[in-house]
């Protein structure tokens, strides 16, 4: 017998290649941002899934393109790029977690990793991007703040988030825990 939990994974493969969605169907005029919620305990077992995705996608749907991008390695790349990741360490060993957040404020804005996810991504060259590694962000980064950067760049490309935590269609609750600003703008990938 499968748990909720798992039944709603094995809805994503069928749902995230399916003519609907790629084409926005349904939508209107919204943009097409989904979340998929779940128990922060799962994260493991999401990204496995999400591996099981990036394999099986090519197989079942080979003219798809599919980019994937775990946010914290997105942020260290994005430090590392700009010489400031040994600094970044230094700084929080010598003065502490608050003094490193003030002190990357700035490196990363969200509008700056925003920027960084695009040019990694192309979006207009993909058929659907996938979003993970948010817990692992937080709190060098707010959801709420990357997706509304997001917006013009993603053009009607889908972004599919996997988000460790809850979304009722109106809000994001990092972990089950963390109230984010409201975000109403995106959809439930699959049911729960």
């Amino acid at each position: 017998m499968s748990t909720d939990f798992e039944q709603r994974l094995n809805q994503i493969l069928g749902r995230i290649t399916a003519d609907d969605f790629l084409k926005g169907r349904g939508l209107g005029n919204e943009i097409p941002f989904y979340a998929f919620d779940y128990p922060p305990e799962q994260e493991l077992a999401v990204r496995e899934h999400i591996a099981f995705l990036l394999a099986q996608v090519p197989k079942q749907r080979p003219e798809l393109c599919i980019a994937h991008v775990n946010l914290f390695s997105l942020i260290i790349d994005t430090l590392k790029a700009r010489g400031f990741y040994d600094k970044a360490l230094a700084k929080q060993r010598q003065q502490g977690d608050q003094a490193l957040l003030k002190a990357l404020a700035a490196p990363l804005d969200a509008g700056k990793l925003a920027t960084a996810l695009l040019d990694q991504t192309e979006p207009a060259n993909q058929d659907v991007v996938l979003v993970s590694g948010i817990g692992s962000a937080y709190p060098l980064l707010r959801t709420h703040n990357l997706l509304n950067n997001l917006h013009a760049g993603m053009g009607s490309t889908p972004l599919v988030l996997f988000y460790p935590g809850t979304y009722d269609g109106q809000s994001l609750r990092l972990f089950g825990l963390l109230q984010d600003r409201p975000y109403y703008r995106a959809f439930r990938l699959v049911g729960g």
